[in-house]
């Protein structure tokens, strides 16, 4: 039974890497940063699964989430903090690198305890900006920057962030009654949220999804500069294979419907957007 009173208590939705759309801290990066990034994935995780809790309540999720802050703030010792929030600070000091990319996210973390409508496009770029970019910030600072700045990183997190919002787009209205479809695309195409607990996406709701794939293409044109400009060609070789990944996973969105099963890459497919990815770095 979970403890609402202990604020430090870990949250588990079951996800874990596997359940990710790209890779994390692949042996493609360097060896002496890939526990760190371990240790940011396993914090942004653990504080996404306060978030998406069904058994908490919006208030319990934003005092889990501050002692996050907190944690990060170095203002809490020992048993107090929560373990993989300690970790990260420890990890921050370590490799010099600004708090501000977590802190960010715990704020996309808890506008989703009590935010579950976005009116419009815009308003959810905003939050995929809290929700998403950070990540890649967080990775261009590790691996010594980019010559186009971070552009082209918020652009492929966002995307990416979004193509999750389709794949999930029913259990997130279902479990959480929580829908990142700007309201005003659905009305656009003349339907509304109830439509996401059919069996299939009717014709209106298939108009929604493509009208949203085709901004995330938009974002895709723009992240397909990133590697490019890369200083680590490590990393280089990282960002085009998740370049890869999302758009092979926005075709596919393209042509299955999310309502019925959700919509991934089979292990072939990710294994080939794997090594055309590297290749296309390394040789580039």
């Amino acid at each position: 039974m979970m403890d609402a009173t202990n604020p430090s208590e870990e949250i588990s939705s079951g996800k874990d890497i596997a359940y990710e759309n790209f890779p994390v801290g692949s042996w493609l990066l360097p060896a002496h940063l890939r526990p760190h990034i371990a240790t940011f994935y396993h914090f942004a995780r653990a504080a996404d699964d306060i978030a998406d809790s069904a058994d908490l309540s919006a208030e319990d999720k934003i005092t889990r989430l501050d002692q996050y802050q907190r944690a990060i703030n170095n203002e809490l010792t020992g048993n107090t903090a929560p373990e993989k929030a300690a970790r990260m600070a420890d990890s921050l000091t370590e490799t010099k690198t600004t708090p501000q990319y977590c802190v960010d996210l715990l704020a996309a973390f808890k506008q989703d305890a009590t935010k579950h409508r976005y009116q419009n496009w815009p308003e959810l770029i905003n939050y995929c900006e809290l929700s998403a970019a950070p990540v890649g910030r967080y990775l261009l600072d590790l691996h010594g920057g980019s010559k186009d700045g971070y552009g082209p990183s918020d652009a492929l997190c966002v995307a990416l962030q979004i193509l999750n919002h389709l794949q999930d787009c029913q259990d997130d209205y279902q479990t959480l009654d929580r829908v990142y479809l700007p309201l005003e695309i659905l009305v656009k195409h003349g339907t509304g949220v109830d439509e996401l607990t059919a069996s299939a996406a009717t014709a209106s709701l298939r108009h929604v999804f493509d009208d949203i794939l085709d901004r995330v293409d938009e974002l895709m044109r723009e992240a397909a500069r990133l590697p490019a400009g890369l200083n680590n060609r490590r990393l280089a070789m990282e960002s085009q294979i998740i370049i890869n990944v999302a758009n092979r996973l926005s075709q596919k969105l393209r042509h299955n419907d999310p309502l019925k099963n959700r919509v991934e890459l089979s292990k072939p497919q990710y294994l080939l957007c794997f090594v055309s990815g590297a290749l296309q770095a390394l040789f580039r």
